[in-house]
């Protein structure tokens, strides 16, 4: 089986799978093909994080995340959001490619070779694909902004306007580029001639980022954090991700019997919102571990999430201004015959990355430098050769010892939170993927549209629960059902006897499909 958020992405690894091949293998195809059909939210100038386990006991995390560049520029006040300024970290999404591709022929007998799973990335771009509403929406949602953007018109907006919804929308320069990484493999993005034109174009367009940041880019295996829930092992990446964030929410809410509350009901959602507001309050810490230590044991020992646990009022909400992080990104996953299971984000940060195109490759770069603090003493502060803090954080569950939950979810500050609604739908509401995915959520915080610190709630959630919720101190805004701001997320579930069940969400125009 396999899930993303586009239909054309994910038939990309059930083609795969279908030939024969891995869960990696299937995940590769994914991520090249979902890097060309959803441009908006990944691509080759963004980075990936991954997730992969086997019924063998194997399970490893792979960090495929660009530093900052050796040769910063001075910043006055803000890093920039936008443009050049923001293009301050390398792309690594490509050499994730390569890692897990050597790790699928090392430990999975994987046999494609790396160019055939790129043949359909590059025959939808060269091709086309049909425009997507999201794809228009984000088009048209920036539109004045993406003006002042030096070639993004050009490469996305050839004519004038955002492309209608099911218009054929092609990029023969990304083809072009996808063929260079499949004739001479994924380190010609950095060190072959791919990388030369991409470091002329970086050059030209103002960012610090040399020929040598794109030669030191490189993705770390890691070991992947855990934490068991309800007798299922939750792996998550560790820091600079906020995967520990993610698996602080589920230790605080391990301390409550949420199975003899109501689904959604009002004492479920208040539960949920203020274990992540107790885990948010730690998430600052969070930062590259080269530079900066990270207690992570101390975050996730059960005699802090238990405190956090009793620090919760059943009555009141806590009040809740905290710092806001945006991006956007995709989550898809993969599970085999043979039972191996990859669960991976990519991204470009925010929709549309730095906004802008480098040189001639139809590669646009992620801003994900944005993501770094100027502050003097902050553990998130920008330097040379440093990993941003970073939201992204898929997630794998383990029963047995044996992959039985693939998840994860778009939506920057909001994927922990989306997460814990899902988790504890699958986990102690015992709903299949499609159920869990389909009931009312939220989120807390600030977002693109709504600068305000309240708790974005969908409303189909019910008067009386909202009227509940808004009773104990939370500040409402009413959002509409089904609502992309509450994140996209996909499951696959694994039943003790193999059998698969997936979904996409609702929220979004992705799908899981299998055989």
């Amino acid at each position: 089986m396999a899930a993303s958020p586009h239909p054309l992405a994910t038939e990309a690894g059930l083609s795969v799978l279908k030939a024969g091949g891995n869960a990696i293998e299937a995940a590769i195809a994914i991520g090249a093909t979902i890097g060309v059909v959803c441009p908006h939210f990944c691509g080759l100038g963004g980075d990936a994080v991954w997730l992969v386990a086997d019924p063998s006991g194997r399970r490893d995390c792979f960090l495929g995340i660009g530093q900052a560049a050796a040769d910063l520029p001075d910043f006055e006040t803000d890093i920039p959001v936008r443009g050049p300024m923001s293009m301050l970290t390398s792309a690594c999404a490509v050499d994730a490619w390569r890692h897990a591709h050597e790790y699928s022929t090392r430990h999975w007998r994987g046999g494609s070779p790396l160019s055939a799973l790129l043949t359909d990335a590059i025959r939808r771009a060269r091709e086309g694909f049909p425009v997507t509403r999201s794809q228009s929406f984000w088009l048209d949602f920036r539109r004045s902004e993406a003006a002042n953007w030096a070639g993004f018109a050009d490469l996305f907006m050839p004519q004038g306007a955002a492309p209608e919804v099911g218009s054929l929308f092609r990029q023969e320069r990304l083809a072009q580029s996808l063929e260079l990484i499949a004739r001479d493999g994924p380190r010609s993005f950095y060190e072959g001639e791919l990388a030369a034109r991409i470091a002329a174009g970086l050059a030209a367009a103002g960012s610090p980022l040399s020929p040598a940041d794109l030669a030191a880019t490189r993705t770390r295996e890691v070991s992947p954090l855990s934490f068991v829930y309800r007798g299922v092992e939750l792996l998550a990446p560790p820091p600079p991700t906020q995967g520990v964030t993610t698996l602080a929410i589920m230790g605080v809410l391990a301390n409550f019997d949420l199975a003899r509350l109501e689904a959604g009901g009002a004492d479920h959602l208040h539960l949920c919102v203020e274990a992540v507001k107790q885990a948010f309050l730690t998430r600052e810490g969070i930062a590259d571990p080269d530079f900066v230590a990270q207690p992570v044991e101390e975050w996730l020992s059960p005699d802090r999430l238990a405190a956090a646990a009793r620090s919760i009022d059943w009555k009141h909400a806590l009040d809740w201004p905290a710092p806001f992080r945006g991006g956007d990104t995709v989550f898809f996953g993969a599970v085999d015959g043979e039972g191996g299971s990859a669960s991976v984000l990519q991204s470009i940060y925010f929709d549309w990355g730095s906004g802008v195109p480098v040189g001639d490759t139809g590669i646009l770069w992620q801003n994900r430098g944005a993501a770094f603090s100027l502050l003097p003493h902050h553990p998130n502060r920008i330097a040379p050769g440093k990993r941003p803090f970073y939201t992204l954080n898929p997630g794998l569950g383990l029963a047995g010892g044996k992959p039985a939950l693939i998840y994860g979810t778009q939506g920057a500050d909001g994927q922990p939170q989306t997460l814990a609604m899902i988790l504890t739908r699958l986990l102690d509401y015992r709903e299949d993927p499609i159920t869990a995915l389909a009931g009312p959520r939220f989120l807390l915080g600030k977002t693109f549209s709504d600068s305000r610190d309240s708790l974005k709630l969908e409303s189909d959630v019910g008067a009386a629960v909202s009227s509940e919720l808004a009773r104990r101190g939370h500040q409402l805004s009413l959002i509409e059902p089904k609502s992309p701001l509450a994140g996209q997320a996909g499951v696959i579930a694994v039943d003790p006897d193999g059998a698969l069940c997936g979904a996409h969400d609702p929220r979004g125009d992705g799908i899981a499909l299998g055989f």
